[in-house]
């Protein structure tokens, strides 16, 4: 009778087994061998590659991150606010608002990298785990099939959660917006109060809360991202002198930049567009004045406070409402009312017709 074989062969790629079955011709020993120094070589490969690996992409997040840092707007706009700057460039130092808007940018670059690197660690070992355990010898066929099958059932009951957090994660590396910005969604508009990655909260004029779902906005209109515009539109009637009208809206807008308590509220001296809009009783004029992030509204009531006291000192009367009264031929002539305060009234005679 022929002996039992009690030793297996050496597999493909067992080269460990190979190289000691061709010199000691024992096959016990290849395979003791390779079971003792092939296999902790490979899955020591296998480790030194995932640090690599993992190394690499942190560097890389690492790079984005210090990119982040400074936002996402053109090379030419300056990493603080305009206001910063203009303070700055006067000697002083900048303003709260400023280093907290710098702080929060910071922070939430720092928030993206950590949350990023921990992506990246997870898919890394969980690959290099998969492939630990088929060195090993285990069937890793069934976990790739679980986690597929996970996967997918996933992907179908949470799309929307999905879409909320790369939504969140996107606006978040972007600096679309930030806690303390006033934004426009679409559906609503306020003060963001809270960012996360599934959900925008923000407070509104009127005091509502609004929880906007990351995934479900399709625009941000940022008012108060590096400077803002304050846009006064001042209206006066037909029969006004619209040159003088312009230089004396000048005047007040060059005041209003000379004042020293408007110094870095204000970047840039106001501009006079002149005439926006011919209205029914009115013809508008419109005032540009660029300021700092979220200083347009008070700088905006301002100028029209200013304006006002101007042309009553100027005689410059704001337009009334006016009412045409109609009168037709053979009708009895009928009792009128005096026009309301403010308001003149005109009698039309008929058309020949």
């Amino acid at each position: 009778m022929f002996p039992l074989e009690t030793t297996t062969p050496c597999a493909a790629g067992e080269q460990i087994c190979k190289a000691t079955m061709e010199i000691t011709g024992n096959q016990r020993l290849a395979n003791a061998s390779d079971l003792l120094i092939g296999k902790p070589l490979a899955l020591a490969g296998l480790l030194i590659l995932a640090l690599a690996i993992r190394w690499v992409l942190h560097k890389l997040v690492d790079r984005l991150v210090r990119r982040a840092e400074d936002g996402v707007l053109p090379s030419r706009m300056p990493k603080l606010p305009r206001g910063a700057k203009a303070t700055a460039a006067r000697g002083a130092t900048p303003t709260a608002r400023d280093m907290v808007t710098a702080t929060r940018r910071v922070q939430r670059a720092k928030t993206m990298g950590d949350l990023l690197k921990s992506i990246i660690t997870g898919v890394v070992v969980a690959i290099i785990g998969t492939m630990m355990l088929s060195e090993l010898g285990l069937n890793i066929a069934p976990i790739i099939a679980s986690a597929g099958i996970i996967g997918l059932a996933v992907g179908f009951g949470a799309q929307s959660l999905v879409k909320d957090f790369l939504s969140g994660i996107f606006m978040i590396f972007e600096d679309q917006y930030g806690v303390g910005d006033v934004v426009d969604v679409g559906e609503a508009s306020g003060v963001i109060e809270a960012v996360s990655l599934r959900v925008t909260r923000l407070r509104d004029l009127n005091g509502t809360v609004w929880y906007v779902p990351n995934g479900a906005i399709m625009r941000v209109g940022n008012m108060s991202q590096n400077w803002s515009r304050a846009v006064v539109d001042i209206s006066v009637g037909f029969g006004e002198d619209l040159a003088k009208v312009q230089r004396i809206m000048t005047d007040v807008a060059h005041d209003l930049w000379e004042d020293d308590d408007f110094k870095g509220l204000i970047i840039e001296e106001p501009e006079v567009t002149g005439v926006e809009a011919f209205g029914p009783e009115s013809v508008s004029l419109r005032v540009l004045i660029k300021t700092a992030p979220m200083e347009q509204w008070g700088v905006a009531r301002e100028m029209r406070q200013r304006i006002k006291a101007r042309f009553d000192h100027e005689g410059i009367e704001l337009p009334l409402p006016q009412r045409v009264v109609w009168t037709r031929e053979g009708e009895a002539p009928q009792a009128t009312t005096a026009p309301a305060s403010g308001d003149s009234t005109a009698t039309v005679p008929p058309s020949a017709s």
